[in-house]
């Protein structure tokens, strides 16, 4: 599908700018505890830009549909790598509650891409 291909290019674009922001932007103005935070956001972000990618591209070569995995993923990097952004540069440790969500996104992502894949 086409817009998940859109999407993960848009996030990957939005990863690398935000990976230079952290790099050149933030270092020496937050915490290196905080530095590997956004780190940790900008990895996921990426990882799973190349997932949405990956879907867009397996549902143009299979046909199989996978809508629910490639929304399931945009809406992890959402709650997984918003919230570590947020809570990196302003510390409220409240928004570490938020991050396992995005994570239980992104499995369940993976999960669907498993299922599609498999036929099941």
């Amino acid at each position: 599908m086409k817009l998940f291909v859109i999407l993960g290019a848009v996030n990957a674009f939005i990863s690398v700018a935000l990976g230079a922001f952290g790099a050149h932007g933030l270092e020496g103005r937050i915490s290196d505890h905080y530095l590997g935070i956004w780190e940790t956001a900008v990895q996921y972000q990426m990882f799973h830009a190349a997932g949405l990618i990956a879907i867009g591209i397996l549902v143009g070569l299979t046909g199989v549909p996978m809508n629910a995995a490639g929304w399931l993923m945009f809406a992890g990097i959402i709650f997984f790598s918003g919230s570590l952004y947020v809570l990196a540069v302003s510390g409220i440790s409240v928004l570490g509650a938020v991050t396992p969500i995005g994570g239980v996104l992104f499995l369940a992502a993976w999960v669907m891409v498993i299922i599609g894949m498999a036929g099941i």
